[in-house]
């Protein structure tokens, strides 16, 4: 054999082996499909929605935050989004409509998050709506980072020539399928790491015509197009050294009704739900009802992003992946006394309690977080003396071995949910 052509042999092997011995790449793409209630995608026939959670889980979830509560959120389209993209419901990220006008940058969206730690890999928006990019994600934007989406398909909504809006509203389902085909082109052909595609076609019809065939009908077709996107999702896998991640979710149910508005608080319109093919979910997905701020961690711990402890306190999504130590922390003030109880999903370790009484973060400043107790994480409570720490307003954080979780005492609103 030619001495060349064995050493050539020789790298390609080693080249090989080192690839696999590094692992299979990690590859998330996380799908808006706008106004559908977790009842209707349920009673629609939706066989490639079914065959993504046939390989992972199908589960109903909620937004609106806690009900009559400081995280009381609106079911808004753009609200929605932002609470999924932050992990954090809207007292912290200030996005209260679809006017966006000051999303708190403070609060730093998972895009933010991939590109500090991964500067050099990809990320890509595919959306009807070009404030998904401009606004949300804050592309160019100084105060979110200055990031830039690597590959972009939006901005179909203001081509009134290739999309001639209609009363019927046709021309949304064409930006749909461009968009459509704009994503699952670049997943199979350039494979970003992290890409976001947004559908709005099934928000329309409902707006529209409410529940009825039309709506449903429109929920086929996102279907439909969730179908392609996953197909290009299982080439990649199939073809190349790739672990895939798919999450679909939508932002708002609809009203009891007539199931066209949406905005308010009634249990149809918070109900939601999430898909996604991941098969190995934890114990927080299985016990608790998910929401969408829920996504976002699960997406960092997916991707192994490592997030700053300062940050991660103001998270308040659970992650669905991986082991997790607490969640649904609970907090009240009796006698100078703040009771704290969580429940502990991993039993291991101890917990530290942290409790801070400013809300300097929010303007991108720190706030002095005081450890003011250790317990077994499996203690699942402890009784604090808050005599020396008066205040109308307390930020306490559970800290376990494998995740934190946060919760408010608010006496004063005006102090901290000021928009």
């Amino acid at each position: 054999m030619n001495k060349s052509f064995s050493c050539i042999c020789i790298l390609l092997c080693f080249s090989n082996s080192l690839l696999f011995a590094q692992g299979k790449q990690k590859k998330v793409v996380f799908i808006i499909a706008d106004g559908i209630p977790a009842d209707v995608v349920e009673r629609v026939h939706t066989p490639n929605i079914d065959l993504i959670a046939k390989e992972g889980k199908y589960m109903r979830a909620h937004v609106g935050g806690e009900k009559d509560d400081y995280s009381q959120t609106p079911t808004i389209s753009a609200v929605g989004y932002n609470s999924l993209l932050t992990g954090t419901w809207v007292n912290k990220h200030n996005v209260w409509d679809n006017d966006i006008k000051e999303p708190n940058y403070n609060y730093w969206n998972i895009f933010r998050f991939f590109k500090k730690q991964y500067p050099d890999k990809k990320t890509a928006i595919f959306s009807s709506w070009t404030d998904n990019r401009t606004k949300l994600i804050g592309d160019s934007v100084a105060a979110a980072g200055n990031i830039h989406p690597d590959y972009r398909a939006d901005g179909y909504e203001l081509d009134t020539m290739k999309f001639p809006h209609d009363e019927e509203s046709d021309y949304m389902h064409q930006i749909d399928e461009t968009v459509t085909n704009a994503a699952s082109d670049a997943i199979k052909n350039k494979a970003p790491d992290l890409s976001w595609v947004y559908l709005e076609y099934t928000d329309d019809m409902g707006h529209k015509y409410g529940d009825s065939k039309k709506f449903y009908n429109a929920v086929s077709i996102l279907d439909t197009q969730i179908g392609k996107i996953w197909r290009a999702v299982q080439y990649r896998r199939k073809h190349f050294n790739e672990d895939w991640l798919i999450v679909i979710t939508t932002d708002h149910g609809r009203n009891e009704q007539t199931g066209k508005d949406h905005g308010s608080q009634t249990q149809r319109q918070r109900n939601t739900w999430i898909v996604t093919n991941y098969h190995n979910l934890n114990n927080y997905a299985q016990y608790y009802r998910p929401g969408i701020v829920d996504i976002m961690p699960s997406i960092a711990r997916f991707m192994n992003l490592n997030i700053p402890l300062e940050r991660a306190r103001e998270i308040d999504g659970i992650s669905l992946i991986g082991k997790v130590s607490v969640a649904d922390v609970r907090v009240n003030y009796f006698q100078n006394n703040l009771d704290i109880t969580w429940k502990a999903l991993e039993k291991e370790g101890k917990a530290k309690i942290w409790v801070a009484i400013t809300n300097h973060f929010r303007e991108g400043k720190p706030d002095k977080y005081l450890l003011v107790g250790e317990v077994p994480v499996s203690n699942e409570q402890i009784t604090i003396d808050a005599s020396k720490l008066k205040s109308s307003f307390y930020k306490v954080v559970v800290e376990g071995p494998f995740n934190t979780a946060n919760k408010w005492f608010v006496t004063d609103d005006k102090q901290t949910l000021s928009k």
